[in-house]
């Protein structure tokens, strides 16, 4: 066989170009990808409009939560981003216990004997993914809850002090959680036990912290992934918590100690 015939006959080589556009394909192919973001999409847009319309018309017709120093509508416009980070969270777990559990990752790592390209792609992909669509989201939550806010004589918009960056904050917080779903896939590999981790993570440890003793309960509370990160969503300050890139900087620690320790997990164990 000639040195020409060799060269034709060769596979391509795997670059992490090539791995990141195979991960894009098989996100897009995934049927639960398209449920889990339309129902988090759903969430954020649906609730955040339903919750926004209610106080509007409380506070219009009933004189009900009146704004004060506290009041921040444009954080009530985007409550529906609590409930979408399950749907986000979910499917970040799922995109890679989903091959383990068909054995489809030992195809993908044969492909890709290095490795950790293929965490690196999954890991890329889904979190351009959220973050453009859940930005949009955000963006038509906001809009829409400001719309029914005017009614009630409170108006905010695009030029108000912080809307922007809790605009882009809500996709970005959805985005960090895309990439701890990501991570705890790998780290534990089994989904119930991911998606058990991930909620213990996000809900469970705050009403453990509650129990601690007041003298250490306002300096671990606020580093919580959930109160730190969510404050990114807000215009108006707490100041018993992390300011808003403070917090979302916490929050981003433990998506990278979960992406870290699956990096770790990948290298190291077979599939």
């Amino acid at each position: 066989m000639t040195a020409t015939t060799l060269h034709s006959t060769a596979l391509p080589t795997v670059t992490q170009k090539r791995v990141i556009v195979s991960e894009w394909f098989k996100l897009r192919s995934l049927r639960s990808t398209v449920f889990s973001l339309l129902a988090a999409v759903i969430c954020t847009v649906g609730l955040g409009t339903l919750i926004s319309a209610l106080r509007a018309n409380d506070i219009r017709t009933h004189g009900g939560f009146l704004p004060g120093p506290s009041f921040d509508p444009t954080a009530v416009t985007l409550r529906g981003v609590y409930l979408a980070q399950l749907a986000i969270g979910v499917l970040g777990v799922l995109m890679v216990t989903g091959e383990y559990s068909t054995g489809m990752i030992r195809a993908t790592l044969s492909a890709v004997p290095r490795r950790l390209p293929v965490l690196w792609a999954k890991a890329l992909v889904f979190a351009v993914v959220v973050f453009v669509t859940m930005g949009v989201a955000s963006l038509i939550a906001f809009e829409a809850g400001a719309a029914f806010f005017a009614g009630a004589g409170i108006h905010i918009g695009l030029a108000s002090p912080g809307a922007v960056r809790a605009i882009l904050g809500a996709a970005l917080y959805l985005t960090v959680i895309a990439l701890l779903g990501v991570g705890l896939g790998f780290l534990v590999r089994n989904t119930a036990g991911a998606i058990a981790t991930l909620f213990g993570v996000m809900f469970l440890l705050p009403p453990i912290v509650s129990a601690l003793p007041p003298s250490l309960y306002a300096d671990v509370y606020r580093f919580l992934p959930l109160m730190a990160g969510s404050q990114v969503m807000t215009t108006v300050r707490d100041t018993s918590l992390l300011a808003p890139w403070s917090g979302i900087g916490v929050f981003a620690l433990y998506a990278v100690a979960a992406v870290a320790g699956g990096a770790v997990v990948l290298k190291r164990r077979d599939a």
